[in-house]
């Protein structure tokens, strides 16, 4: 919300200077230099990159205004899940939890947390992690190697995406003089004309260098700082959940194991130790009821 609030002001500012200025001539031609300008952009966004990453790069500019998904219940249910999970396979062997792991979408203890459940980065770190150490607890460091190593390609791919949008702002002022070059072109072919309009059509043309340097550096330059940010911070959770998982795998004790990954939680979205606690007692007796 504080960057749509941004947006409109910038736009605001900006736009209603130039119209208080004596720029509305440059008005009128607004919605065409903006689709000329625009669908360079995206047509640039679209060659630079995999149709992945371009969708990523897409998706990131939204991602920018909404901000990152995991909030403080995210985690406290990350915390649970992982305590169930923990305490099940301490209890009865991983094959306890061999069905959760092998179908967490159809799981009922992964739809305990469906926000995770529905995360395939998350969904994916936790069963993997839960299925190499089934398969091989005399070195707990094979999966804390790979739950890294999935973070890093998590992070690397949804970086790549950020990458892509701060190619397209470093873009676009070339792409607004492009424009401007387009209607001093347009603006020769007229040189018959009389001063009046030959003065308009050369102030419409310098509208696609305004429009490039404005879209470059107060729309895409920051919302794609932004997606980076929230790329960072939703990458918190994988790290949280890695925390927990390598600690168990070296033999701690599940309760130990979820305090240290409530501990390794940002400090605004960390989960109250009395709400976690009374969280996973509740956790524990529908898992009872259940069985």
């Amino acid at each position: 919300m504080p960057q749509l609030i941004g947006l409109v002001l910038v736009i605001l500012l900006v736009f209603g200077g130039l119209v208080l200025t004596g720029g509305q001539m440059a008005m009128e031609a607004l919605p065409f230099e903006l689709a000329l300008i625009g669908g360079a952009a995206t047509a640039t966004l679209v060659i630079g990159n995999s149709p992945a990453v371009a969708k990523e790069a897409g998706a990131g500019l939204i991602a920018a205004f909404k901000g990152a998904k995991w909030g403080r219940e995210d985690y406290q249910s990350m915390l649970v899940l992982l305590g169930t999970m923990m305490r099940t396979a301490r209890k009865g062997g991983f094959v306890a939890i061999e069905q959760d792991i092998e179908a967490p979408l159809d799981s009922a203890t992964f739809a305990a947390a469906p926000s995770i459940r529905d995360d395939e980065a998350a969904r994916n770190l936790i069963c993997d992690a839960f299925r190499l150490m089934s398969l091989d607890l005399s070195d707990p460091a094979r999966a804390e190697a790979h739950m890294d190593q999935s973070i890093h390609q998590n992070l690397d791919r949804r970086m790549k995406a950020v990458a892509a949008l701060n190619t397209v702002a470093d873009a676009l002022p070339a792409l607004g003089i492009v424009a401007a070059v387009l209607g001093i072109i347009r603006t020769m072919g007229s040189i018959d004309q009389s001063p009046a309009v030959l003065g308009a059509m050369i102030g419409s043309a310098l509208l696609g260098t305004f429009l490039g340097v404005f879209l470059a550096y107060g729309v895409v330059g920051p919302l794609a700082a932004r997606f980076g940010q929230v790329v960072e911070d939703e990458a918190r959770m994988l790290d949280a959940a890695r925390t927990v998982l390598a600690a168990f795998g070296a033999g701690i004790q599940p309760g130990i194991c979820v305090e240290l990954g409530r501990a390794a939680v940002p400090a605004e979205l960390r989960p109250d130790a009395e709400d976690l606690e009374r969280a996973q007692t509740a956790a524990r007796f529908t898992a009872r009821a259940a069985a």
